[in-house]
């Protein structure tokens, strides 16, 4: 039986990849796998982008609802917090992720995708909090989602629990790119390449900046943001970019 999460390294991004298909349903062994994975990427200096997607036809349709139905008050407790810790894995990441979405993406999986940096979406896909349909809350990363779309677009998506389209989500900024599936990998590729086109530290940088700046005030974030540009002068990677851009060329990284 092949993993129930793939991982491939493709140059400097590492795909990986929702193995349980058709629907690749969240169940704890995929979140165990989930959290393992980019703990372990995290380690790696060679990767400096990930892309994340599903096999079958959906990115995932969430939580399995059977595996669901069976929890009590303190075994939801300890999933809900399994699932945070395996989410917070990823938002923390010192490398963009890209979550590339096809059919479903809905519940704890469209908190995942949440708290990607990116995603692109195919046209059919649907994307959506549902939970409240089934006796429960949306909680842990949907708390991301006032700040991605507003209050009050978010209030009416988290209390009626109804999807939206890739059109819509783009158009709410839930998503940066919409493309036929078809084009889905290379339109996510395509904005992947903006991003390996930086500098690699800079651009690390920046992921640890937008992570600070969601969870501080602005005086403390712009404190952050002064550190880390005098910072990013200890690699020769500023003098290489601003003489590159003078001499009209592409820049050349050490650790590009």
């Amino acid at each position: 039986m092949e993993p129930i999460l793939l991982v491939e390294a493709r140059g400097a991004t590492a795909w990986v990849r929702l193995n349980r298909p058709p629907l690749n349903l969240l169940v704890p062994e995929l979140i165990e796998a989930l959290r393992e994975t980019f703990l372990g990427l995290a380690l790696n200096q060679a990767v400096r982008l990930v892309i994340l997607t599903g096999s079958g036809r959906a990115f995932s349709a969430g939580v399995d609802v059977k595996f669901l139905r069976e929890l009590d008050v303190t075994s939801a407790k300890g999933f809900i917090a399994a699932l945070h810790e395996a989410i917070r894995a990823l938002h923390e990441a010192p490398f963009p992720v890209i979550a590339m979405l096809h059919g479903y993406c809905l519940g704890g999986s469209f908190e995942l995708a949440m708290a990607c940096d990116l995603r692109t979406a195919s046209t059919e896909c649907r994307l959506g909090l549902p939970e409240i349909k089934v006796g429960v809350p949306s909680v842990i990363e949907a708390a991301l989602m006032p700040a991605l779309i507003g209050p009050g677009r978010a209030a009416e998506y988290l209390l009626t629990g109804e999807m939206i389209t890739a059109e819509q989500a783009l158009q709410w900024g839930l998503v940066n790119r919409v493309a036929p599936l078809a084009e889905l990998q290379a339109v996510t590729e395509e904005l992947a390449g903006k991003i390996l086109a930086c500098a690699p530290t800079a651009v690390r940088i920046q992921k640890e900046l937008l992570n600070r700046w969601r969870q501080t005030d602005l005086p403390t974030a712009i404190q952050y943001g002064i550190n880390a540009f005098a910072t990013s002068y200890a690699t020769g990677e500023p003098r290489e970019a601003m003489t590159a851009f003078l001499e009209k060329r592409p820049p050349k990284f050490e650790n590009a």
